[in-house]
């Protein structure tokens, strides 16, 4: 199984984005191909052999990442799979690729795995981190229905058959999107708790854009994706939590903000998922409501 790696950069973390590389290039078999993809940056040096794309405006993050798969050809066919790395991140183990291609080989129906993300000081990981609502324990591994962005790997067949990630989310929850869409194909989602990257612990609210953006695109996730009868119970449910998670007026201004834009802007194609995956989602432990 021949993988690839996708690494999405500002250019503002050299050092980080060099220790990154590093720790690809010393994962066990074969030889991994990367593509560094600068998103409205020109990239730093880089060692040889590994791909550039210098994007002449920052695109978004799953834009951007669209752009590293096509890297590797149309729906990135000429590898096998795809790893997604953070340029802030680093591959602790050096079998994290080796297990990857077992993993893939061993199942032929699992699309995506996602990593688990480790604070590189502690050690500890976030309950955010963990995939699936019963995340009090980060080293258990199972079958989930969404996956983590910056640290994962996805089956290139997956992207061929359902498409890519939807560019126009720029950020926030673009990876539910296509957890969503490759579920109703059939395929699987595993958390793997022994594939680690360590991450320095950030909070998401730290990007200025992010109530607004995960307002929006809660709302264009439910209106691509769900049955028409699901789409307000789930809206109606991320709006009672949000109002009780008590955020400060400014926050909740920009949330508010974001929802309402989430119904008058496009959302893109609308291909709601068959009631067979809301009820497989339910049996996976988080149905499509919450």
């Amino acid at each position: 199984m021949k993988l690839g790696a996708v690494v999405l950069t500002m250019g503002n973390r050299p050092e980080e984005l060099r220790a990154l590389l590093d720790s690809v290039a010393k994962q066990d078999g074969d030889p991994i191909e990367v593509v560094v993809v600068g998103n409205g940056s020109p990239l730093p040096p880089l060692p040889e052999g590994v791909r550039t794309v210098e994007l002449p405006e920052n695109v978004g993050i799953p834009a951007g990442r669209n752009v590293g798969i096509e890297a590797f050809g149309p729906g990135g066919r000429e590898v096998d799979a795809l790893l997604f790395l953070d340029d802030d991140g680093l591959l602790s183990r050096t079998d994290t690729a080796e297990l990857c291609r077992q993993a893939f080989t061993r199942d032929k129906k699992l699309g995506i795995i996602s990593f688990r993300i480790a604070d590189p000081e502690t050690g500890q990981t976030q309950r955010r981190h963990v995939p699936r609502l019963r995340a009090s324990d980060p080293l258990r591994s199972s079958r989930v229905t969404t996956f983590l962005g910056g640290a994962n790997a996805v089956r290139t067949a997956v992207f061929q058959e359902v498409g890519g990630l939807p560019g126009d989310f720029f950020y926030a929850h673009e990876e539910t999107d296509l957890a969503w869409r490759a579920l109703d194909a059939g395929w699987m989602i595993d958390y793997r708790s022994d594939m680690v990257l360590l991450h320095p612990t950030h909070a998401p609210s730290r990007h200025a854009v992010y109530h607004r953006m995960v307002a929006r695109n809660r709302v264009w996730l439910a209106r691509r994706n769900l049955p028409a009868l699901l789409v307000p119970v789930y809206l109606g449910v991320w709006f009672l939590l949000t109002l009780a998670r008590r955020p400060s007026r400014p926050a909740l201004r920009a949330w508010l903000g974001g929802f309402r834009e989430g119904w008058a802007a496009p959302c893109g194609p609308r291909r709601p998922m068959k009631w067979r995956t809301v009820w497989r989602l339910t049996r996976l432990g988080r149905p499509p409501v919450i």
